[in-house]
This record gives structure tokens, C-alpha cells and sequence, in this order.
């Protein structure tokens, strides 16, 4: 939002110009994808090389002796992915423990971006003079239902790809027809209508968790950021605005540390046991 913009909307104008994407179209139906959310692709895109430059600069940089504080950091972060791999996951985790160390840090960042202030996008857009070009922008990915919902379909892809892998067409198929109530022919049709409504929803389900906590997340700094701009700026009792939007601030900064971080690894146990489920038969 250009800052040019913030003295002509009323608190309802500027929840809803905040929470609109920077898109190639107008969304005119719940799924269209027609509709490109650029800055979600954009900071999606930035959050996941920032966490491969991280993982791998902590690799090259890797001693044997005593640790640095950024090396000692991520060989605690490594450790306990690895454990909590080794506990999930029941075969060959060449590929999937280094996934699931990824996912966690790249969900972490995107997580992360809800700590910038909330007018400051807008207005280093408008500094660059661009508020004509971007008339919206939401910086956080994990906030906007497309962005979680495209990671979620991902963690779906693996999870059809190691049945496939691990169990063969004839076994996966042949899971899907007779877990869970049994194999004989007339119990096909409810097995697998329960499989699929069981895929469908972890998918749903992985997308909207993340989702929901980061939107609200988000929709709560945009309050706050409305409670400061109560003050006029006078010795008057309008400054309460201004303290109490520095309070609720900061104690909302504080506590949103731990749902980012934890958002981040419940997104990252759940690929680890969504993933480890086609580990094992029925």
C-alpha cells in the first residue's frame, strides 16, 4: 500500500486494501486459475533460495571442532529433524529427511515475513515510485490461501509418489480397495471412497492449519497498527492509542515467535508422517 494512500481509507478500507493480493487478474470464483497472486509466487520464491543459501553456506562452512554459534544453530535444528525422521520414517531417508529440514526453515521464513511492519511494503513501493504499477501487496505467502494450499498439494504429490514407489501400482491399488473394512469385492466401493476423502483431507487440512494461524496472525497486526493511528498527536487521550498500540504490539510481536516457529514444524511433522504413512501397509 503506497503511503500516500493510508490517509484517505477508514479502518475498514485499509484491512481490506491490505489484505488484497497483488494478482495478474480479479478472482471472480473460489478457484481460478487463471489468477496469478505474484507477490505470494514472488516472496515464496525469495524465502525458499534464502533457505537453501542458509543450509548450504552451514555446509560449506561445517568444522569438525568446536562450533560456531550459526553452525552450532543448525546442527541442532539438523539433529532434530533427523530424529524425528528416524522415529516417522520406516525405510530409505536419503531424500525425505533433507525435505522435511527444508520445508521447515523455508516455512519458517515465509512465516517470518509477518514480523515487518505492516505499511512498510507499501511504502517503499511507493518511495520507488511504483504505487501506480503494485496497488497491492501481501508480503506474507503463508498468509494467503493459494500459497499453502500449493505447498500442501506438493506434500500430496510425495505421498502419492512413495506408494507408488513402495508398494507398487498392484499394492497401492490394491490398499485402496480393501483398507480399511477388508478385501472382498463388495467393500471396494467404500474403502476407496474413504481413501480418497482420507488423501483429500490431509491435503485440506495441511493448507488450511498453516493458513488460518498466519492469516489471523496477520489480520491481528493490522488491528494493532489501527490502534496507533488513534493518536492526533496531541496532549490528549488519544495518545492511549499510541501506548496501547506499542503494548499490544509488542506482546503480540513476542508471542507470534512461537506460533511461526511452531506453525513451521507442525507443517514439517506432518509432511514427515504424511509421508511415512506410505511407509507402511494395511
Amino acid at each position: 500500500m503506497a503511503a500516500t494512500e493510508s490517509t484517505h481509507l477508514d479502518p475498514s478500507e485499509y484491512i481490506s486494501h491490505h489484505l488484497q493480493n497483488f494478482a495478474t487478474s480479479h478472482q471472480t470464483s473460489i478457484i481460478d486459475m487463471h489468477v496469478l497472486n505474484i507477490d505470494t509466487l514472488f516472496w515464496s520464491i525469495v524465502c525458499g533460495l534464502v533457505a537453501i543459501f542458509i543450509l548450504r553456506v552451514a555446509a560449506r562452512n561445517a568444522t569438525p571442532g568446536v562450533p560456531g554459534r550459526f553452525q552450532c544453530a543448525i546442527e541442532m535444528l539438523v539433529e532434530m529433524v533427523e530424529d524425528q525422521s528416524k522415529a516417522i520414517i520406516h525405510g530409505n531417508r536419503t531424500f525425505i529427511a533433507p525435505l522435511a529440514l527444508f520445508v521447515f526453515v523455508w516455512v519458517a521464513l515465509m512465516n517470518s515475513l509477518d514480523f515487518i511492519p505492516v505499511d512498510l511494503p507499501g511504502r517503499v513501493i511507493g518511495w520507488l515510485g511504483l504505487s501506480g504499477v503494485i496497488s497491492h501487496h501481501r508480503i506474507v505467502p503463508t498468509a494467503d490461501l493459494n500459497g499453502t494450499f500449493g505447498i500442501a498439494l506438493g506434500v500430496f504429490v510425495l505421498m502419492i509418489y512413495y506408494n507408488f514407489k513402495i508398494k507398487g501400482a498392484g499394492g497401492f491399488l490394491h490398499e485402496l480397495l480393501s483398507a480399511p473394512f477388508g478385501s472382498h469385492w463388495s467393500l471396494w466401493i467404500p474403502n476407496l471412497a474413504l481413501n480418497i476423502i482420507e488423501f483429500v483431507a490431509k491435503t485440506v487440512s495441511l493448507a488450511l492449519r498453516l493458513f488460518g494461524n498466519m492469516y489471523a496472525g496477520e489480520l491481528l497486526f493490522l488491528l494493532i497498527a489501527l490502534l496507533g493511528s488513534i493518536w492526533t498527536f496531541g496532549a490528549d487521550t488519544t495518545v492511549l492509542g499510541f501506548i496501547g498500540h506499542v503494548i499490544a504490539g509488542t506482546v503480540w510481536a513476542i508471542f507470534h515467535i512461537l506460533i511461526v516457529l511452531l506453525q513451521a514444524f507442525i507443517f514439517m511433522m506432518l509432511t514427515l508422517v504424511y509421508i511415512g504413512q506410505a511407509h507402511d501397509s494395511h
